[in-house]
């Protein structure tokens, strides 16, 4: 025992040997010394986040123009086929990306990873602006979710750049700015798309603008990044470099120490029981209901933004709604907006006096019960129609609204899961039941407007002749997704913990 009390010490120390000019280290000489709040960095984590989530959603209201004007569908009922792919790509790359991205974080330091993503969206999101063909906007919009590997190190970085008391507020920081690029993203694209349409009296069909019509919100948002990655510049590193050949005598080390300690059993009994407690987690009932609750939600998120974007614009002779890009921005940016004060007013009191099980079966309901009247609102015209279609785009994401990469403001029934999911394990497995849950959801949401637009084109085709008109079943099928995952909150597949009770 006097040769493991020895060693112990050792152990302990030699883990934190970094290198000579750590900046890890460095960072933390400065946050010992300044105890305030690091305005400045904070500031440039907001910027970079908010930059580099503007890209996601800021394509759905012009894509069903953009899929018409590349000419790749034969018949404009196909339409929605193929801009399901283009709507997927994104998630797709996301999803075989994250966990590599993750890693490199890990190993080479987070302001890396940060500065090759902004100048990913730089890069490709202005080449998906000048897309020619179909395949070079599925290419440019895939290389981009690929490449833009911020979603898990700005989390990382944003609770490392500051002392532990302002964690909280550096990961709200993160999630504000996405809730906001969600907001102003579909804002810019609808507003700013055909610009030589839509404002002949600044943009002519000869310029550049006119010849590449989708060009201009893609420019914003990419100079737009190109002064984040200027920020970048100053964003300090927070990843500690370590020796590795002490790291290498260390690891040793502990392992004559678990030998020494042995007799008392503390540190294998410990190893163990982590190992087994890891094993354990796909076998956890509550953690896996509360998971499988998140990916059917975020399935029915993201099939749901697809399918109304191309609905809203859709030629009435398909039962659409004949809008313009300009409406579906106004609609999706109001949504955001709604969505932002819900989670910010509301929801705290709802979950505070009525628990998180009850409203999100309230807003799962209410949900199935608002989409239920969507296709009845091709029957409106004019301003009627504008002011209607806004409140329920509105209500319906207040109900339900997805997370976009993982961590945005949240409606309802996604806080809900997520909540749900964390409680469901102690709190040494929850960045493992997070990160299962990140996957399976990444690739439910890789999948989701796909399948959205392979049924909106298969419902345009089918307007007649079945018993329901098509797009009664387009909506009839998204509820039923929603009342799948319903029925998932009730015994016995989802039963609550203690805690929750």
């Amino acid at each position: 025992m006097a040769a493991g009390a020895v060693a112990a010490p050792l152990l302990a120390k030699g883990r934190r040997v970094c290198k000579e000019g750590c900046p890890g280290c460095r960072l933390d000489q400065i946050n010992k010394t300044n105890t305030g709040v690091p305005y400045l960095n904070f500031f440039y984590v907001w910027v970079v986040c908010l930059c580099a989530a503007l890209p996601i959603q800021s394509l759905f209201p012009y894509l069903y123009f953009m899929i018409r004007d590349l000419k790749v569908a034969k018949q404009e009922e196909d339409i929605g086929f193929y801009a399901g792919f283009v709507g997927a790509a994104y998630f797709l790359g996301r999803t075989t990306s994250a966990v590599p991205w993750g890693m490199f974080a890990d190993k080479y330091g987070r302001k890396p990873c940060i500065m090759i993503s902004i100048l990913s969206v730089i890069v490709f999101n202005t080449l998906f602006g000048l897309s020619t063909t179909y395949w070079m906007a599925i290419i440019t919009r895939g290389l981009l979710g690929l490449l833009c590997g911020i979603l898990g190190p700005i989390k990382a970085y944003a609770s490392e750049v500051c002392r532990k008391e302002h964690q909280a507020l550096g990961i709200s920081l993160v999630t504000s700015s996405r809730s906001i690029a969600l907001i102003t993203g579909p804002a810019i694209g609808g507003f700013l798309a055909r610009p030589a349409k839509k404002y002949p009296n600044l943009f002519s069909e000869e310029s550049i603008f006119g010849r590449f019509p989708y060009f201009l919100p893609c420019l914003v948002i990419s100079a737009l990044a190109a002064a984040a990655g200027v920020a970048c510049i100053w964003l300090p590193e927070t990843l500690h470099m370590y020796h590795d050949e002490k790291m290498e005598a260390i690891d040793a080390m502990g392992a004559q120490v678990t030998d020494l300690n042995i007799e008392d059993g503390k540190a294998n009994q410990l190893g163990s029981d982590r190992m087994a407690s890891t094993k354990s987690l796909l076998k956890n009932r509550q953690l896996m209901s509360a998971i499988t609750l998140y990916c059917v939600f975020s399935l029915h998120d993201t099939a749901y933004l697809e399918i109304f974007s191309l609905w809203a614009v859709s030629s009435r002779k398909y039962r659409g709604l004949s809008l313009t890009s300009q409406d579906v921005g106004t609609a999706l940016a109001i949504s955001g907006f709604g969505v932002l004060v819900y989670q910010l007013v509301i929801y705290p009191l709802l979950a505070k006096y009525a628990g998180l099980i009850k409203p999100f079966r309230f807003a799962a309901v209410l949900s199935i019960l608002l989409l239920t009247t969507y296709p009845f609102l091709s029957n409106l015209y004019g301003v009627e129609l504008k002011v209607l279609i806004n409140i329920a785009s509105l209500l319906k994401n207040m109900f339900a609204e997805s997370l976009a990469y993982s961590f945005v403001a949240l409606a309802t029934i996604t806080v809900a899961c997520n909540i749900l999911q964390n409680t469901a394990v102690i709190q040494e497995q929850r960045g493992v039941a997070n990160g299962i849950s990140v996957t399976l959801m990444s690739i439910f949401k890789a999948v989701a407007p796909a399948a959205g637009g392979i049924l909106f084109s298969w419902a345009q085709k089918n307007i007649t002749g079945l018993f329901l008109p098509g797009d009664h079943i387009l909506f009839f099928m998204l509820n039923m997704v929603s009342v799948i995952g319903l029925s998932l909150t009730f015994k016995p597949f989802f039963s609550m913990t203690s805690v929750m009770k």
